[in-house]
């Protein structure tokens, strides 16, 4: 529900100053976001929730194998995400007293635009940081051999929330780095 809201404030700014936004999107880092969106989908968490129900101890090491190759690229995430947070900082597009935008017409409008980049992609990153703490608490139990053929429940569960925070950057991506771009 709050990305929902969130989603919403989006599509209401970007149809009452169109313009503004136009203005701000070359300042949106595509190929960032582009190879973000690539490591999302590289991450290989569903096929851990078969080989977990299928339940021999290779299966289930190739789970572990699986879900920390997920960890390590939801890291590669979130530090491309820094990358980007940090050029923010440096062009001083933070929103608040020290955000400076050159095209004085729409100074409060790119405010708004960065603003709505922040809350998203970092409502997003926090998701993220949750989920790299779920799955290793997910490769604790696997190394502790909790899970058989007849019990993965975390595994299906944890595979539903990972898979919610991907959903969410398929809409996020387009929307605040393709839809207005201009090189």
């Amino acid at each position: 529900m709050f990305f929902g809201g969130m989603f919403g404030g989006y599509t209401v700014y970007r149809n009452m100053y169109p313009e503004a936004f136009a203005s701000t999107s070359h300042f949106m880092n595509v190929t960032i976001g582009a190879i973000n969106t690539g490591v999302l989908h590289l991450q290989q968490l569903h096929h851990g929730a078969g080989s977990a129900r299928r339940g021999s101890l290779d299966k289930r090491k190739r789970s572990s194998r699986f879900w920390i190759l997920t960890l390590i690229l939801g890291c590669v995430f979130l530090g491309l995400k820094g990358v980007e947070y940090h050029e923010k900082w440096v062009e001083h597009h933070i929103p608040g007293p020290g955000f400076q935008y050159a095209d004085a017409r729409y100074f409060h409008q790119a405010q708004i635009l960065f603003f709505l980049y922040f809350a998203m992609t970092g409502m997003h990153a926090m998701h993220m940081i949750v989920g790299a703490g779920l799955l290793t608490a997910l490769i604790v139990m696997a190394a502790r051999n909790r899970f058989s053929e007849h019990w993965y429940t975390p595994v299906e569960m944890i595979g539903l929330y990972w898979h919610f925070v991907d959903i969410v950057w398929i809409f996020l991506f387009p929307l605040l780095y393709l839809i207005g771009h201009t090189s």
